[in-house]
């Protein structure tokens, strides 16, 4: 994985970060990641069932995170691929 596959982090209890290969692929970054932000947030008000009560976070398994991640970066990867 590399910098530019996740151009853009939230820190929980600081502000976004946000980069990409120029100031305005980085304001860019911050924008998608400002708009992910807010669906997340809407997302987890709608059903809080969601919620995992004692970190305050969504609950989601390494294996999940890695299995989305993968179909889309890396050498197997099948989603939004051109096929040749």
């Amino acid at each position: 994985m590399t910098p530019l596959d996740t151009p853009a982090v939230l820190v929980r209890n600081h502000g976004p970060f946000s980069w990409g290969m120029d100031a305005d692929d980085a304001v860019h970054n911050a924008v998608v990641l400002e708009q992910v932000a807010k669906m997340g947030f809407v997302s987890m008000t709608l059903n809080l069932s969601t919620l995992d009560i004692v970190n305050h976070s969504p609950s989601m398994s390494e294996l999940l995170i890695e299995k989305h991640y993968s179909r889309k970066h890396g050498p197997d990867a099948y989603y939004g691929q051109n096929s040749k």
